[in-house]
Parts: C-alpha cells; structure tokens; sequence
C-alpha cells in the first residue's frame, strides 16, 4: 500500500472539513454531522498513513521528529471528535485541521534520524503512547485558551463577530478548559510515573532536559488546578498559566526530540 495515497486522502478530507467548518462559522447551514464524518474519514486515512510510516521494521515501529507530530495531531483529532459528541467543541477544528494537514504532509514528505523500538519493549511503548495522549489533551486545552482569549478579547471590545456568536458563552468555554486541564494533567503523571518505571534512567544527558521541562509542565499545570478550586483563578489568569505550561510541554517533547534528531544527530 502506498503511503502517500493515504496521506493525500487525509489531507483532502481535512482540508474540506476546514473549509465546511469555517463556512458553518460565518452562518452558513451545514451540519455538525457533515463535518464529523468528513473529519472522521481524514483520521481514518491518517490512521493507514501512520501506520505505514511507522512499522518499516518487522519487529517494531520506527519513529522520527515527524512521525512524532503527525501522530500527536491525529490524537487531537481523535479527542476532538468524541468530545463533540457530547460537547460543543467543533470550534477548536478551525484551529486544528490545518496544523494536521502540515503534519500529515511532513510526515511523508520529509525524513529524519529514526528511533526504532522493538515491539517486545511493551513498558516503552506505553509509556510513548501515554505521553503522546498526554501531550494531544493538553495541546487541545492550549487551543481552547487561545480562543476563549480571542472571544474574550473581541466582546470585551463589543466587536462581536459573527464566529464569536457561534462559539459558545465563555462560562461554557472555561468549563471545557478546565476539564481538558483535569485530563491533561492524569495523563501526564501517567507519563511521567511510566517514565520513571520503564526508561533506565530519566535523567540521562540526552532526556534530561525533557524531563525537568515536562515536570516543570505538570508543577504548572498542578499549580493553575489548585488555583482553580482554592481561589477561584479563571479568565486571563487560567489562560497565561495553561500556556505556559504548554509551552515548556511542547519544549518537552518536540523542542528536544529537534534539537537530537535535526541537528544533533546530523551534525
């Protein structure tokens, strides 16, 4: 099977579901459901086309910096459409399909230096894919602050456009934030305690600096939900903090993985 035919099929669905997404936005009747299933076929296709990437070996997956990113963008995907069936998230696809759409065309157009992992090493593969969910969660939490900044922006200014009133009330938006953190946050102790458990050593010269980041993420991120229920912290408050710790999270896992596979591991 071909790689790239998958990942053009991807592509092609996201690219619509982004086009349909943005005209449900500015009003236009096109339902949920459409955009769902246009979605879904995307994720599909991505499913086929990571999967071939990634089990170049007989007895493992090979992995690189953009392989890495291309499944982190699916699990956003993936996150995204089971939360919209009970949750009114489909906004954040406006925000996420074209980041899966680079990802997808990176992943099969660019090369780097391969980590292979044997398919016996179970505890490492947990561990990879636990950090990948971890890392998608948060990632959608991040976007969600993004927007919930913009529309608290534009009404704060009484420029109210037409894809702000299709988001919903800001009450509803923060309370989505929050239970995207709650998630975030279980996963990433899960990657961490899995870490610690299943890699010889946490703090060797090559992912130390990935350790302390993503710790330095989740005391972040442990600190904003403690503020959250203590005193009440919301608003500009919740969205600087959930950036921040995005931000060293997104340090943590591709900052580094960059760093070794782009320009160490080439040098």
């Amino acid at each position: 099977m071909n790689i790239a035919i998958f990942s053009i099929l991807a592509i092609a669905f996201y690219f619509s579901g982004t086009l349909c997404q943005w005209e449900r936005l500015r009003g236009r009747n096109i339902q949920r459901v459409l955009i769902q299933a246009v979605v879904f076929a995307g994720a599909l296709a991505q499913t086929l086309s990571i999967y071939l990437i990634t089990h170049t070996q007989k007895n493992g997956i090979t992995l690189n910096f953009f392989t890495v990113g291309s499944l982190s963008s699916w699990m956003v995907i993936l996150i995204i459409l089971v939360s919209s069936l009970r949750k009114p998230v489909d906004n954040l696809l406006i925000a996420l399909l074209p980041m899966t759409i680079a990802s997808v065309a990176c992943s099969f157009l660019l090369t780097g230096p391969e980590d292979f992992i044997p398919s016996t090493s179970l505890g490492i593969i947990f561990h990879i894919i636990i950090s990948i969910l971890s890392y998608s969660t948060l990632t959608v939490a991040a976007v969600q602050a993004v927007l919930l900044a913009w529309q608290e922006r534009r009404l704060k200014h009484h420029h109210p456009s037409s894809i702000i009133k299709a988001f919903p009330p800001m009450q509803t938006m923060e309370k989505l934030l929050f239970e995207f953190l709650w998630a975030g946050l279980i996963l990433l102790t899960l990657s961490l305690g899995t870490g610690f458990m299943y890699l010889n050593d946490m703090f060797a010269q090559h992912v130390a600096h990935k350790t302390v980041l993503s710790v330095t993420a989740w005391c972040l991120f442990s600190i904003l939900l403690a503020g959250r229920h203590i005193m009440g912290w919301r608003g500009q408050t919740a969205i600087r903090w959930t950036l921040a710790g995005f931000a060293c999270l997104m340090l943590a896992y591709f900052g580094s993985k960059l760093i070794l596979d782009m320009i160490i591991n080439r040098s």
